[in-house]
This record gives C-alpha cells, structure tokens and sequence, in this order.
C-alpha cells in the first residue's frame, strides 16, 4: 500500500478540490485522466480513500458543544456497549482504547444540558460501568490529513 509523490499530489488535489472532476485532476496535473483514474480506483481499493462525502459541522447542525467521554464497561461488555453507543445520534466517533477507560466517544450536544441528557442516557446502557466528560472549549487543530500525505509523498519519492 504504498503512496509515492504522484498519489499525493492526486490526494492533495482531491482534499483541496473534492468536487472538480477526474479530467480535471489529470489536466493540472499534466498526467492522463486513465493515470489519474487508476489511481483512485488503486487508492480506494487499498483503503487509502474510504469515502467521499462532505465534512459537515455539528455545530452548524444546532450541536456547537462536543465533549469526549470516556466509558469504563464492565469486562466482556465492550462489543454490546459500542454497538449501543452506534444507536445514539450525538456519538459522532467512538474508539476502543487503553488507559482509564475503555472506550473513549465523541459527543455533541445543543447545549450544556442537552450533553448532561446524553451523558445520562450513556450511563444507563447496560455494561457501561462509570463515565468521564472532558467538555471541548476551541478547536486548536481542525481534522486534516493533508500534512501527513505530504510528508508520506515526500518520503515515499516517485515510483
């Protein structure tokens, strides 16, 4: 699953232009568009590209609070906790970890009494032993990918 520094430039473009067209990655890239198609198609089949979609705002959707919760499950519960956590619509990302707890949610909310409602729905699913909130106050570094498919292109060179 290597990434050399032609399919960086081809991410590159699809993260800076995702609604230009294939004809049009190939033309600014001087390459042809069945290069360029190949690409993609090599890319999402190797699960370098896992979606296209739009990035959409929780806040702009009338959630502007995010916490992280992290959940402590009692022992042979995890899979029946994650797949309730997947049942609830404020949960926007929820990740198996190890430390404290052992599963650590995204959570939005509309306010701070709405996230309060959330996090008691949360602590009443069966397995879910105790929670812990930490209530997001600014983005300091917004989701990206581009830097780490420069710095991959950079190392991977041209193939």
């Amino acid at each position: 699953m290597a990434v050399d520094a032609l399919d960086a430039k081809i991410l590159r473009l699809l993260l800076e232009q995702p609604r230009t067209s294939v004809r049009e990655y190939a033309r600014l890239l001087g390459v042809a568009r069945g290069t360029v198609q190949a690409r993609l198609d090599r890319l999402e089949r190797d699960g370098v590209i896992t979606a296209y979609s739009p990035l959409l705002s929780p806040a702009g959707l009338g959630h502007p609070v995010l916490a992280f919760v992290h959940i402590e499950v009692t022992q042979g519960h995890l899979e029946e906790v994650a797949d309730a956590l997947a049942e609830v619509p404020q949960i926007i990302e929820a990740f198996s970890t190890t430390g404290g707890g052992d599963l650590l949610a995204r959570v939005v909310a509309r306010d701070a009494e709405h996230l309060e409602d959330v996090i008691q729905q949360l602590i009443s699913l069966p397995g879910v032993v105790r929670t812990r909130t930490e209530v997001a106050l600014r983005e300091r570094v917004p989701h990206r990918m581009l830097p780490l498919v420069e710095a991959v292109g950079t190392a991977a060179g041209p193939r």
